[in-house]
């Protein structure tokens, strides 16, 4: 019988920019990339839904979040760990 190979899978760092929906967090990526022919470097931000069952995290936490299956119609992420709290409340 065949061994099912566990896939590795994609672990992204960012921070939550909205808290308002139940058990889901808007967070936030950003990356610098190096464009392949040019190989000048550009920023680019990328938001991702991601759940959160606790409703843990709150707006300006840094977190890593987890490719998982679909979840819901737009969530293909889960927070796994927080990497620091906000220093300030952001309203």
């Amino acid at each position: 019988m065949a061994k099912i190979k566990d896939k590795k899978r994609r672990r992204l760092e960012g921070v939550v920019i909205s808290d308002k929906m139940l058990k889901t967090r808007v967070v936030e990526v950003s990356r610098v990339r190096i464009h392949p022919k040019y190989l000048k470097r550009y920023a680019t931000t990328a938001r991702f839904k991601a759940h959160d069952e606790a409703n843990a995290y709150k707006a300006g936490d840094h977190v890593v979040i987890e490719e998982t299956r679909p979840l819901s119609r737009e969530k293909r992420w889960r927070i796994v760990g927080l990497v620091r709290k906000s220093e300030q409340k952001l309203v």
